[in-house]
């Protein structure tokens, strides 16, 4: 960083809807916003980031396909573009969420940079160690690029602990929270009340989810078919992925399908959170839970499972409801408790707007991200002047 010039990040994520796109995407922004140069490092557009942002400049990785290889080395392309981007760019910081394949490419492009300083920060969202990180291939690897990293983070205290338990990892891990941006996600009562996903009377249940195994959507389906029994409402999924299909499958078995609408993935998040009467989360994990948040922010209460990262997030019985993710009639009778009571559901709704605002809001948690960024300025400043 020379002398005045405003601090030079790299940010890298999967371009995707989940959770460590999104926050990688909306922190990128806000640290533009405080004069940070902000540079997206990644094979597409990330998500949430808006046509022009000031400060904010994309770099697109390119792979090509040579024969002898049997896939195109995504992790090989994306530590070139890194290393030509600092270069060019002169970039101070590497921030990457998500530790196979990003960390283990932005350890490469720090070699290729010797004998130039720059730091390395690597944020932990979830199944990098519950699930990625532990196949036997990539576990060595995993450990390793968690220890070289200047800096580690995780989303919660679920997941630093995890990480410490399943890769026996000696270093500091700091516990910097996904946060949501409550000037976005607003309470909305004119669209809930008057709302386009649903008829006159009926109460809106959503699920948003990447729909894969651990985002228990069956459950979803099985909780929608039981409330269904006793109160007028529609199912609204939104997302995509492999259990689509079978969650489609179940509800026509199930006699609620022309109840269900599967709206694919949508950009419109904060009208569709707050248009929900209840917000269904069953997975069998989650790191943090962003999306519970997102409703929260929202006014919309949320019932969720109690595994993971939620627990940190919602507060059982006051913000939401919390239950073992496979039992099915814990999860009914507490979403209908939600639907029948509108004093308990304005109550759940205001104390989880309160939370969202006080505890998660992107005020609360950038500054940890630019304390952070401060300290590894500092070390990369002194290295840069010693050499």
């Amino acid at each position: 960083m020379t002398s005045g010039a405003p601090p030079r990040v790299g940010i890298t994520s999967f371009a995707t809807q989940g959770g460590s796109g999104i926050v990688a995407t909306e922190l990128g922004i806000h640290l533009a916003q405080r004069g940070y140069e902000i540079h997206f490092i990644s094979n597409a557009m990330p998500v949430r980031l808006p046509a022009f942002e000031p400060n904010v400049i994309f770099h697109e990785v390119e792979t090509s396909s040579y024969p002898p290889f049997p896939h195109a080395p995504y992790s090989l392309a994306l530590a070139t573009k890194m290393t030509e981007v600092a270069r060019f760019h002169e970039l101070d910081i590497l921030h990457v969420h998500y530790a196979i394949p990003h960390a283990a490419s932005s350890y490469l492009a720090k070699q290729m940079l010797r004998p130039t300083p720059i730091a390395t920060v690597t944020t932990l969202h979830g199944t990098d160690i519950t699930l990625v990180g532990r196949e036997p291939s990539f576990f060595p690897l995993t450990r390793f690029v968690i220890e070289e990293s200047d800096a580690e983070t995780a989303v919660s205290s679920f997941l630093e602990r995890e990480t410490r338990e399943v890769f026996d990892v000696q270093r500091d891990i700091k516990v910097i929270p996904n946060f949501v941006d409550t000037h976005v996600f607003v309470p909305q009562p004119k669209l809930r009340e008057k709302n386009p996903l649903k008829e006159p009377g009926q109460k809106l249940i959503v699920h948003a989810s990447n729909f894969r195994k651990v985002k228990n959507v069956d459950r979803v389906v099985q909780v929608f078919a039981q409330v269904r029994q006793t109160h007028d409402c529609r199912l609204v999924m939104v997302g995509d992925g492999p259990e689509r299909g079978p969650a489609q499958r179940l509800g026509r078995e199930l006699g609620v399908a022309d109840h269900m609408v599967f709206l694919g993935h949508q950009e419109s998040m904060a009208e569709l959170m707050a248009m929900a009467d209840v917000m269904l989360l069953p997975s069998e994990t989650e790191s943090f839970g962003l999306v519970a948040l997102e409703a929260m922010s929202c006014e919309t209460p949320v019932v969720a499972s109690d595994r993971g990262g939620l627990p940190e997030v919602i507060e059982d019985g006051k913000t939401g409801f919390l239950h073992d993710p496979h039992d099915v009639d814990a999860l009914s009778a507490s979403v209908r408790r939600i639907l029948e009571d509108p004093a308990l559901a304005r109550q759940m709704g205001l104390l989880g707007r309160a939370r969202a605002v006080e505890t998660y809001c992107i005020r609360c948690v950038i500054h940890d991200y630019t304390r952070l960024y401060d300290d590894l300025l500092d070390r990369v400043c002194h290295k840069r002047s010693a050499g």
